[in-house]
């Protein structure tokens, strides 16, 4: 609305102090969500040059940011940039396997009752994804833009009224979205882009408690994304740029390296290994993967150099393992010179091998839309032996492993809870009901009451008056005025003086 003369005109009659510019990556072309209308901003200066501008942002690489100045005209305006680092978030990648089953378990091994976002690409998957939940007993909701206005705005409601809900949401979900004790963030399907990533995740633990980021990531994946980009609009230059975020993305979910260390080099901010990511925890094995993939890459040469056929990841894997499927006599693949000669790896392991040389742009996703694989520029140097292929094992015991691990150090409940013995967590718990309960009741948040924090520590120090209530971190004068008597009530088993 703002390149309407009558919205201009509406601002001239106005005294304005400042123009704060909200998302400013979206100016970028380089960013990963780019809105041509953000270009329309450049109006502020030119139009009212007196008036003070602030643009803000926080998922920008120092490529975004120079953009970003130089579209809305700052390059002399000061840049403050604080940390990207949230080191109370768990950053964990898991090979997908049975992505609902793998997500009911994080849910039921360390994070039950726990409130928690789920991000789905499509909106049929956020509702089948959501109904299962439910069907589990778990309290989820779905969230998309495909919803009526008045079931989305009631499903934020109770998000973020009440405690312990799910919610099952695109991208959609999520702007503007500030509830601190959100514990865990999970990605059924991968991210376009680390800025997108990192945004999401980003809405987990923002109470600075313990806090969990967990992705199912597959080879499935891979090949949509990439597929994805080929169709998108937009020139060979946009398409290009999309593939370098996804590129980056995919570099985050293969690394050997720190999860946490990769993504702040991403965003230009120099660290050390956290310790508290998956790699950290359980390092992954690597291991020369360049046999391997020269047996794929010599099948699909030959598919198509012999046959002139190309076929997907399935296929390609009955044919190395040597499986006389009603598919391979069809086409007679057993006459081919590589049938049989990858029987050393399992099917779980060859798609692993295919995610990875996918990743790395050693083999690509064709684009006749049937999810065929072919050879890249890169699979020459492979075949001929002039570049190695260090690849990282995919083992579901590690995996298994950083769960119980976790989940020892979290433990089952709130993360505020977690230092609480059995007594105090019981009392935590009433004080949670109780909480919910005058939230509703006020049609409020709950953590606009109390925090987590501060209903553990009062079940910790459990005070039986006013002043010992007072003296704990998070109850200020206007809260002891308003709960107080209440909590009291809660936490000595005497009844309310006010009822």
């Amino acid at each position: 609305r703002l390149d309407l003369p009558r919205t201009q005109e509406f601002l001239d009659r106005l005294t304005l102090s400042v123009f704060a510019i909200d998302e400013a990556h979206c100016v970028s072309q380089w960013g990963h969500d780019f809105r041509p209308e953000y270009l329309k901003l450049s109006v502020l200066g030119q139009r009212w040059p007196d008036v003070p501008r602030i643009a803000l942002t926080a998922t920008a690489t120092p490529t975004t940011r120079r953009e970003i100045a130089e579209r809305l005209g700052l390059q002399r305006a000061r840049t403050f940039v604080s940390s990207f680092d949230r080191p109370n978030i768990t950053y964990r990648i898991e090979p997908k396997q049975q992505p609902l089953k793998q997500l009911i378990a994080l849910i039921r091994t360390e994070h039950d009752g726990d409130a928690g976002i789920v991000y789905c690409l499509s909106r049929k998957s956020v509702e089948a994804t959501a109904e299962s939940l439910v069907k589990e007993g778990i309290e989820a909701l779905p969230y998309h833009a495909g919803l009526p206005a008045s079931v989305r705005a009631a499903n934020q409601s109770r998000f973020l009224r009440e405690d312990g809900i799910v919610m099952v949401a695109t991208i959609a979900f999520g702007m503007g979205i500030d509830k601190p004790d959100v514990r865990f963030v999970a990605h059924l399907d991968l991210p376009r882009s680390i800025e997108g990533y990192y945004q999401e995740t980003g809405r987990a633990g923002r109470d600075g408690l313990p806090a969990t980021a967990w992705m199912a990531y597959g080879l499935a994946d891979v090949v949509q994304q990439r597929q994805m980009i080929d169709r998108s609009e937009g020139d060979a230059t946009h398409k290009r740029q999309l593939a370098q975020h996804l590129d980056a993305m995919l570099g985050l979910c293969e690394t050997l390296r720190c999860r946490r260390q990769l993504m702040l080099d991403y965003f230009g901010e120099p660290s050390q290994a956290c310790g508290n990511c998956d790699t950290c925890l359980n390092p992954p094995t690597p291991w020369d993967g360049t046999i391997a993939a020269q047996k794929l890459l010599s099948t699909v040469v030959r598919l198509k150099r012999e046959r002139n056929q190309r076929f997907g990841a399935g296929q390609l894997i009955d044919i190395l393992h040597g499986r006389r499927t009603a598919k391979v006599e069809q086409w007679r693949h057993e006459q081919l010179s590589t049938f049989g000669i990858g029987t050393e790896l399992t099917d779980l392991q060859w798609r692993a091998v295919v995610r990875q040389l996918l990743a790395a742009g050693i083999l690509a996703v064709s684009s006749d839309g049937h999810h065929t694989l072919e050879i890249t520029d890169t699979s020459w140097s492979v075949l001929r032996g002039e570049r190695p292929v260090p690849l990282r094992e995919d083992a579901v015991v590690r995996a298994g492993a950083t769960r119980k691990r976790t989940a020892s150090a979290t433990a089952k409940g709130p993360a505020a809870a977690n230092e609480l013995t059995a007594d105090d967590r019981e009392l935590f718990e009433r004080l949670r009901t109780w909480r919910s309960e005058t939230a509703r009741a006020a049609a409020v948040p709950a953590y606009v009451v109390f925090p987590d924090t501060t209903l553990a520590a009062i079940a910790q120090h459990r005070p039986t008056s006013s002043n010992e209530l007072f003296a704990i971190s998070g109850v200020g004068a206007k809260k002891l005025e308003s709960y107080g008597d209440a909590v009291l009530a809660v936490v000595t088993g005497r009844p309310d003086e006010r009822d």
